[in-house]
């Protein structure tokens, strides 16, 4: 890696584009626009998790109104998560190609048009292509949404800001499960899709209020448009009474087009293959058992509908708290170091369950959530690291492209529990996803790499 030593900003614009603007950005507090451009976006990030999660508690109903047998209940599941999986590569790609903001008003669009096409299934096949479609816009959300996030604010608190934001999407799970427990047993399964039709007035502010990103304007030559858009943000900071000081460029941006082949090239395949590795293993944990959680409940142990949906929800508020533990802590514990312990801790649960048999509701409740929340500290920051491992000619196809392997965990996560459940019994369930985790863990603490408080451009040349 070639760091350069601090240039004086008189010398930034003819020096390199790419390197002043970065440079100004690292330099500038959170200011108001920036605060409220994670707002708007965060609630966009709101919904779409909302979205992912909603057929987990319409799906108790589903499968005694359709007749759905496990390997239907878990196509319907896995199906959103295959969507996603395309969803994220492409949209990833189009967003360097055309920006962050018109992919991200595309995606709402697309699965808000497909929430309400949701409310219209007659069974088991439209509901699975529905769902598919809408995987497409929702997979493509999150990882473009992240990209943006991360290129308006420099390293400083770069992963309390991010992940503050990411803690939306968790909201939106503990969200589709308060409509579930409420509406749900009241007015059946298709309110969880009715109240997915909200997004849609985020459009409005997505549209009008927010702005490109500075870094992936001047990383396509658009430095005008990227200088006018730094210089408000430096003008209201100023406005605001905060005094910035001299910008510093410590690392000049490689000048290159972006290519999704360099993900496999140079300093970037390792960063690819074990992110690839951690997405895939923390999430088919995770989502494999939070998406199934209230079908068993309901199948399994024949609780009350809305015990299985209050279990589950239950489970999903534990994740957010952990969640904004990890949120406050991650930037002085470290990224490598959290992932390590959280993916060793997280298996002992799970193994203590598989040998108690899980033979109890209870003894799910508690083990099983308890290993979720701990995972989810991982789930959910992952799009702040990915972030951080490519530069912005990348930034958007990487993170895309790994969560699409988020995607083949979340989709193999629940077919997993169906076929484990129905051959071996549910104890087993358990002690195949610790191990999952432990292989997860064992990645993570051999390739990844330590990434807090360091600039974007200093991370990846």
């Amino acid at each position: 890696m070639n760091i350069q030593q601090p240039i004086p900003s008189t010398q930034a614009r003819s020096f390199d584009p790419q390197a002043e603007i970065s440079a100004r950005l690292e330099r500038l507090p959170v200011t108001r626009e920036v605060f409220w451009a994670r707002n708007i976006v965060g609630a966009a990030t709101f919904f779409d998790g909302y979205t992912v999660i909603a057929i987990a508690y319409a799906m108790p109903v589903l499968v005694r109104e359709w007749g759905l047998n496990p390997s239907q209940t878990g196509m319907i599941l896995s199906m959103g998560y295959l969507g996603q999986l395309l969803g994220a590569v492409l949209f990833g790609w189009l967003a360097e190609k055309i920006g962050r903001l018109k992919v991200l008003l595309f995606t709402i669009l697309l699965f808000v048009s497909m929430d309400v096409a949701c409310l219209f299934a007659a069974g088991a096949g439209t509901m699975m292509a529905f769902r598919f479609l809408q995987g497409i816009g929702t997979g493509g959300e999150v990882p473009v949404a992240s990209a943006y996030i991360n290129e308006l604010i420099g390293s400083k608190g770069r992963g309390r800001f991010f992940l503050l934001y990411e803690v939306m999407f968790l909201l939106g799970l503990v969200g589709a499960g308060l409509i579930g427990y409420f509406m749900v047993p009241a007015y059946g399964w298709k309110a969880m899709f009715v109240v997915g039709l909200v997004p849609a007035i985020l459009m409005i502010p997505l549209r009008w209020f927010l702005n490109e990103s500075p870094r992936w304007l001047v990383a396509n030559g658009r430095y005008d448009e990227a200088d006018r858009i730094v210089t408000r943000l430096e003008n209201n900071a100023r406005a605001a009474g905060k005094e910035l000081p001299e910008p510093q460029i410590v690392v000049v941006p490689a000048r290159r087009k972006s290519d999704w082949r360099e993900l496999f090239q140079g300093i970037y395949l390792k960063r690819t293959l074990s992110i690839w590795a951690m997405w895939f293993c923390a999430y088919m944990v995770a989502n494999g058992t939070i998406t199934w959680l209230p079908t068993l409940y309901r199948q399994t142990f024949n609780l009350p509908l809305e015990t299985s949906i209050l279990y589950g929800f239950m489970t999903s508020v534990g994740g957010v708290i952990a969640a904004i533990i990890c949120a406050l802590s991650i930037d002085k514990v470290g990224r490598k170091r959290w992932y390590t312990g959280a993916l060793l801790i997280a298996p002992i649960p799970l193994l203590l369950l598989a040998w108690l048999g899980a033979t109890s509701p209870i003894q799910v409740l508690v083990l099983a959530g308890l290993s979720y929340a701990i995972v989810q500290t991982v789930t959910f920051s992952l799009y702040l690291y990915s972030a951080e491992i490519y530069p912005t000619r990348l930034r958007a196809v990487g993170t895309g492209t790994g969560s699409a392997w988020l995607r083949l965990g979340s989709s193999a996560g629940p077919i997993v529990v169906g076929f484990v459940m129905s051959s071996m019994g549910i104890g087993y369930v358990f002690a195949t996803f610790a191990a999952i985790l432990l292989v997860g863990a064992l990645i993570t603490a051999l390739f990844a790499i330590e990434t807090k408080g360091r600039v974007l451009e200093e991370l990846s040349p």
